[in-house]
């Protein structure tokens, strides 16, 4: 791991990493709220709030019971796009229900370090005991709908049921109705919500507003993870194609491609276990702009990525051995901010000239 404040050479920007806190430990998701102050969720149920840089965090009190299991906790968390004015703060979760846990879409406001006014606007079904594949991310587009991942629950076959919530990208008014353009409000026993589907696990997912274009990183098995641009009623193709093998070495499909499925812009075998995904749009980094940033679990570094026309064209990888990098964002001000678990870390990285 490359220590703090030592320069770091790249192909189109020098660096180095500043360790803001360590001891986390299963950071997911941050944001920043407008008056500087930085929100951390931690999958074991706790929002942590940040008031400075120097800050070594506070909880936040009032979150609902989180159904931590495996994969399963809080995850992901966003602003609306008009928090100024609303005052909504929008996050994923794993809740416990009859029959096992789900993930769920909530939003709630925030008054002297307490939850107020929760709302829970989704609640995926079926319930399901496995500690597997719960996703979740959360984006919002420039007309100001809301998408939310969530995973097949290690459930292969409920990726292609459209039936069921599972396996799939979820697109919602940001107080939780149905857009009724959406593609399978009119199909007879479809879940309405559904905006793609035949996903695995997705881990990571960013808006490139300057495109109008989605990016979503998913987790395959052995091999097979995939980097995807999402569009409306595509079906993304697992477990009937797949570029990976199950954990066994057993053969899952014999198919990595076929009509009306989506093929990934990109794909890693092995698994890099892809999981946060930054679409830099600021100017601190003067080489990296437009670049896709992936996190890397598994093989622990940050995948830098370019991309033209929406087509995978290069890939660096950058602080190999960091740690199992499970978050990437900019922040207001046009930093990259890395969130890492085993160790838990939260990072900046400060542009040399």
């Amino acid at each position: 791991m490359p220590k703090t404040n030592t320069p770091i050479s790249s192909e189109n920007q020098n660096f180095y990493v500043d360790t803001l806190h360590t001891g986390l430990n299963n950071p997911w998701g941050m944001v920043w709220l407008p008056d500087g102050r930085m929100l951390v969720t931690e999958r074991k149920g706790e929002l942590l709030v940040f008031e400075n840089e120097q800050d070594t965090g506070t909880k936040i009190s009032g979150f609902p019971e989180t159904y931590e299991r495996g994969q399963g906790g809080l995850m992901d968390i966003q602003l609306h796009p008009n928090y100024t004015e609303n005052g909504w703060i929008y996050a994923t979760y794993a809740k416990p229900g009859q029959g096992g846990g789900s993930t769920a879409l909530i939003r709630f406001k925030l008054g002297n370090n307490e939850i107020t006014d929760l709302e829970t606007l989704y609640q995926t079904m079926p319930l399901s005991t496995s500690g597997v594949h719960f996703g979740s991310r959360i984006i919002f587009d420039k007309a100001g709908y809301l998408y939310f991942s969530t995973g097949e629950r290690g459930t292969k076959g409920n990726a292609q049921n459209l039936a069921n919530d599972l396996g799939k990208i979820h697109r919602l008014h940001a107080d939780g109705r149905i857009p009724g353009d959406n593609p399978f409000v009119n199909t007879s026993g479809a879940k309405p919500s559904i905006w793609s589907y035949g996903h695995r696990n997705v881990q990571g997912m960013v808006y490139d507003g300057s495109n109008d274009l989605i990016y979503a990183t998913e987790h395959g098995p052995r091999g097979g993870d995939e980097l995807n641009i999402i569009e409306k009623g595509k079906n993304y193709g697992w477990p009937i194609i797949t570029y990976g093998i199950d954990y066994s070495g057993a053969i899952i499909s014999e198919l990595t491609g076929k009509p009306g499925m989506e093929q990934p812009i990109h794909y890693w075998t092995p698994s890099i276990a892809t999981c946060g995904l930054l679409y830099y749009t600021g100017d601190r980094y003067a080489g990296w702009q437009g670049n896709l940033f992936a996190g890397a679990l598994a093989l622990t570094h940050v995948a830098r990525i370019e991309i033209s026309n929406g087509k995978y064209t290069h890939e660096e990888k950058l602080l190999e051995g960091i740690g199992r990098v499970r978050h990437i964002a900019q922040s207001p001000d046009g930093f990259i901010y890395i969130l890492t678990e085993g160790p838990g870390m939260l990072l900046k990285l400060m542009p040399l000239e």
